[in-house]
């Protein structure tokens, strides 16, 4: 309470105290004395008051201006943006039709089960079935695995994420045990397709997936999930899982539903010529 009591009454302290009494006393201290500096500041005070006036004066005729030409940019945004999404859409709709004459060229390709074939295999058409169900994510903690070692890899530090190496792994080992058509987070997956990363993401034909990653594969479920697990990329993800605590869950389903692939490339073509003419 003393310190408290000292500061309030001598809120200022002794040696300015001291120094503005010496000035008042020779006289130094407090408004100019004579008419010369009395004459000084009031020209200094009627400046610095015109500075003032003078910038606000033109601060307020230059705000209509501004403002105009604010709302002038947010409509030529605006407008640019609507032509953008227009023209957008116009593409959208044109690579829908492109794709839906790709897709009718090649049921057009053969005849009878060759031409769903060429379908299924090429990702031109939904498919349903029975198959294999497999969801792989990451691990719960994504920066070691479940003994704390990490995975050695050329640009990775980090250890419990899913990398496109294991997606590749994956989508391989379920072609190579039977799988007719495979998805990935509902992107359908061709002989074209390309898994790769950007960074920390996968993508699937340049399109980013988020953990958890579902494959769906249709095929025969039982002898499918037998084949897969015992090869060598399902003993790999297995591996996975036991040392860096990746997660992974595959089951069986009587009944799967794959989109048909958005966007396929035709890269040869020859002109079918009708029975009969030459």
């Amino acid at each position: 309470m003393s310190l408290l009591t000292n500061v309030m009454d001598h809120s200022l302290d002794d040696g300015y105290a001291e120094a503005a009494a010496r000035k008042k006393a020779d006289g130094s201290g407090g408004l100019p004395k004579t008419l010369r500096a009395k004459l000084g500041l009031a020209v200094g005070l009627v400046l610095a008051a015109l500075v003032v006036t003078v910038g606000a004066a033109q601060a307020r005729v230059a705000a209509p201006v501004v403002a105009k030409e604010r709302e002038e940019l947010v409509d030529r945004i605006e407008g640019e943006t609507s032509a953008a999404d227009k023209l957008e859409k116009s593409v959208d709709e044109l690579r829908d039709d492109v794709n839906a004459r790709r897709r009718e060229a090649l049921e057009k390709s053969g005849e009878g089960d060759r031409s769903d074939l060429v379908g299924v295999l090429a990702g031109a058409v939904e498919v349903h079935g029975p198959g294999v169900k497999l969801v792989v994510d990451d691990a719960k903690d994504a920066g070691t695995g479940a003994d704390g070692k990490t995975r050695g890899t050329s640009g990775f530090s980090d250890t419990g994420r899913v990398r496109d190496r294991d997606m590749q792994r994956v989508v391989n080992g379920l072609w190579e045990s039977g799988a007719e058509a495979i998805s990935v987070n509902g992107q359908r997956l061709t002989a074209l397709s390309a898994i790769r990363a950007a960074g920390d993401a996968i993508l699937v034909d340049n399109r980013p997936l988020v953990p958890p990653y579902t494959v769906l594969a249709v095929g025969d479920g039982e002898r499918l999930s037998a084949a897969f697990q015992d090869s060598a990329d399902g003993l790999y993800l297995h591996a996975l899982q036991e040392s860096y605590g990746i997660r992974t869950a595959i089951s069986v389903a009587d009944d799967l539903d794959l989109p048909a692939a958005p966007s396929l490339i035709v890269r040869t073509a020859q002109p079918i010529t009708e029975k009969g003419t030459s």
